[in-house]
């Protein structure tokens, strides 16, 4: 066989020209066949691709979160020792100890009761009572127990928020009783930090020739003003006479302006001389709806206490939850009227606003007065 001659490629055109040599292959390998490896498989061929949608995602990735939150609490109580056989996981938790939930009269208040056994408070382990002029309230309380399916459950505040509102008022009141304000004061200071940035009194800038408009033709800044000027007018005549509130932003600025001189004097001093039932239904509706102008006036017409004003208002007209949510959210309200919701975060915290606005009512209101 003819020895195989490598050429460069550099040389490879002159050669291809001359005569002098003959061509010869590049190399003088054998072919071989590809060996193609045989398919072995075995059981029914793959299912169709299922098209899945977005919703199915989202249930999917919470199942497989809430699954590793088991896991790992499971990993923590074993590391602690917590587990045992006779507890056999926290079964013993899992299932509620009681069957009947009632409301009974007992020594001059309403109780609550589990089976026989009163509720109690879950830090000082006093029994909770409530007073005979708020039979809602006790019924309330009652209704949200009897919802309970375990013990565990009554160890989550955001599952019993209606007994941990209780619980504040019966804390307040007990420091009242011991002469002892410090609970009280910091209430008063807290709340009143609101009236620097009061989301009702914060108003838009003035709108341009494209800024949107309601159908009545009004800016964002027309409906604020609207909806505060009514607010403050109703304080102003039943709650704070005497005293002008302003808005604490407006137009263009972004530093907010301080009150008159003498105007958070008397706003303090109507907090501090509020019952303890009326200053935890303040602190909640405060903290619900960034607002203190709002929850002021929500406590005056729903109160049966010192504060209560409500023969100033008929029962039809006054100010409730559903208004009062929408007083305290009207641009998040108006921008999702025009661009749409979050899902899960805008429709979530307009029901979770009321829900807390809806239990200071229950807080608050009784018998007493015409409510």
């Amino acid at each position: 066989m003819q020895p195989t001659m490598r050429i460069p490629l550099r040389l490879a055109p002159r050669l291809m020209n001359s005569t002098a040599l003959p061509v010869s292959a590049m190399h003088s390998s054998a072919l071989k066949a590809a060996n193609v490896a045989p398919v072995v498989g075995t059981g029914p061929p793959p299912e169709a691709p299922i098209q899945r949608t977005v919703n199915d995602e989202r249930v999917d990735r919470r199942r497989r979160q809430a699954e590793m939150l088991r896991t790992a609490k499971t990993i923590r109580s074993a590391k602690d020792g917590k587990t045992s056989s006779s507890s056999k996981d926290g079964s013993f938790m899992k299932r509620r100890f009681w069957k009947d939930v009632t409301v009974k009269e007992v020594d001059g208040a309403l109780q609550v009761l589990l089976d026989a056994r009163p509720l109690r408070h879950p830090n000082t382990k006093a029994i909770v009572r409530v007073p005979l002029d708020k039979p809602t309230l006790a019924t309330a309380l009652a209704i949200e127990w009897d919802l309970l399916t375990s013990a565990q459950q009554a160890t989550k505040q955001h599952l019993i928020p209606l007994t941990s509102l209780v619980c504040r008022a019966a804390d307040i009141a007990a420091a009242d009783a011991a002469a002892d304000d410090q609970i009280r004061v910091a209430i008063a200071e807290s709340v009143l930090r609101y009236l620097d940035t009061d989301s009702l009194l914060c108003w838009a800038p003035p709108a341009g020739e494209y800024d949107q408009r309601n159908a009545a033709g009004e800016s964002l800044r027309d409906v604020q003003k609207r909806t505060a000027e009514e607010t403050v007018g109703f304080l102003t005549t039943h709650v704070w006479p005497g005293i002008t509130i302003k808005p604490v932003l407006d137009g263009d600025s972004i530093f907010p302006a301080e009150q008159d001189e003498g105007v958070r004097e008397v706003v303090q001093s109507w907090i501090m001389g509020l019952s303890a039932w009326e200053i935890a239904g303040l602190e909640r509706a405060v903290l619900a709806g960034k607002s203190l102008i709002a929850a002021s006036r929500f406590i005056a017409e729903w109160s049966v206490g010192p504060a209560g004003v409500s023969n100033a208002q008929p029962r039809e007209t006054r100010f409730g939850a559903e208004e009062a949510a929408r007083a305290t959210s009207l641009e998040v309200d108006w921008q999702t009227g025009y661009w749409g919701e979050v899902e899960d975060t805008h429709d979530v915290n307009k029901e979770d606003v009321r829900r807390q606005l809806g239990s200071v009512v229950l807080l608050v209101t009784g018998t007493s007065k015409s409510s």
